[in-house]
């Protein structure tokens, strides 16, 4: 009588575990990273639509660094969809992924300084976030990916 059960696995089995080496167990600051980049790509992208609609909730006779507030919505809902774009690209796990991360959060850190007139409180919030972004992608961006 054997004492294997119906429901085991056998190595060459139909139910066999995959080996546990093949992939790296993918980081909770990976994941982070690719949450909060998502979340930052997502408001970028309504805080953009908002810019270019003139909605108004933002300053009145505010004096841009660069041009007015309907350009600042284009750069905003553009930086927005790239950081979507990373948000996914990182998700897979891939240099090119870690690289767009980076630099999307890099250039949405450099545009909420020079939107600090607008909104400031929005644009410190956002740059906080973009740092913390970058920082875990470029400490932690290697792990979870595939196992050479």
């Amino acid at each position: 009588m054997s004492t294997r059960t119906p429901g085991d696995a056998t190595a060459s089995g139909p139910r066999a575990v995959p080996d546990a080496r093949a992939f790296e167990s993918r980081s909770g600051w990976v994941t982070f990273a690719v949450v909060m980049l998502s979340i930052a790509g997502v408001l970028n992208v309504i805080y953009g639509i908002a810019a270019i609609g003139d909605s108004s909730f933002f300053v009145n006779d505010t004096r841009y660094i660069l041009s007015n507030l309907n350009t600042w919505g284009w750069v905003t809902l553009v930086i927005g969809v790239v950081q979507l774009f990373a948000a996914f690209s990182l998700w897979g796990g891939g240099l090119f992924g870690r690289i767009v991360g980076i630099a999307a959060a890099s250039l949405s850190a450099i545009a909420a300084m020079l939107s600090i007139p607008a909104y400031p409180l929005w644009s410190l919030a956002i740059l906080a976030l973009d740092i913390v972004i970058i920082h875990q992608i470029a400490t932690r961006g290697t792990e979870g990916r595939r196992a050479s």
